[in-house]
């Protein structure tokens, strides 16, 4: 199989009392492995199969709508999964490179994580919030995307980029603890952010941009 189901840097309980057990559970073996799985049938056979996750995002537009969830569902887990941490929470730390390209675009903090939010809860239905570098000016911005698209599908996004933080706006991602309550699932998320993480996805990113 080309793709595998990452394994969690963390245990099912780690996260609580923020994310719940039984959702982390579920969440991972059930709808990642779903996404898992159908990814490397959709792939098997064809020339897609020895190329990476994020090449197969940016031409997506050129294959089948399985394809098109089915990845996008692999590599949107996988970058959440991984910028989550029991040590998470908090503010960036000063004079990092992540708080420092916040504070520059939005003032500080408090500013970006509200602006964040917002769009996390005006994403109508199920999709995602994202953080995200734009490769022609390096500039950074938040936007939101349906179902399991993302940034990296160029020519099927408004606001396409290289994401470096994501949010799982689906009910499956919280719905057990939180119900309807998307605004307290958000403040949670905050509370399990590591920066130092996204902040490594940044550092990726800016890489990959300057290749471009």
């Amino acid at each position: 199989m080309k793709f595998q189901l990452p394994q969690l840097p963390y245990s099912y309980d780690a996260l609580e009392p923020y994310f719940d057990t039984e959702t982390m559970r579920i969440h991972h073996t059930k709808h990642h492995q779903g996404y898992t799985d159908k990814l490397n049938k959709a792939i098997e056979g064809t020339k897609l199969s020895n190329e990476p996750i994020e090449h197969i995002l940016r031409e997506v537009s050129k294959h089948s709508i399985s394809l098109r969830n089915n990845a996008g569902g692999y590599f949107n887990h996988r970058l959440f999964w991984n910028i989550l941490s029991p040590n998470g929470g908090g503010e960036p730390e000063k004079g990092s490179e992540i708080q420092k390209a916040i504070a520059q675009k939005y003032s500080d903090f408090d500013n970006f994580k509200k602006s964040f939010k917002e769009m996390a809860m005006n994403r109508f239905g199920s999709g995602w919030a994202w953080f995200s570098l734009y490769e022609p000016t390096n500039d950074l911005f938040i936007s939101s995307t349906p179902n399991q698209d993302n940034p990296l599908m160029d020519d099927l996004v408004e606001f396409p980029g290289i994401p470096v933080l994501g949010l799982d706006l689906w009910e499956h991602a919280y719905y057990l603890k939180f119900q309807n309550r998307r605004a307290d699932y958000i403040d949670a998320f905050f509370q399990l952010v590591d920066w130092k993480t996204v902040e490594r996805n940044l550092e990726t990113a800016r890489r990959v941009a300057s290749m471009a």
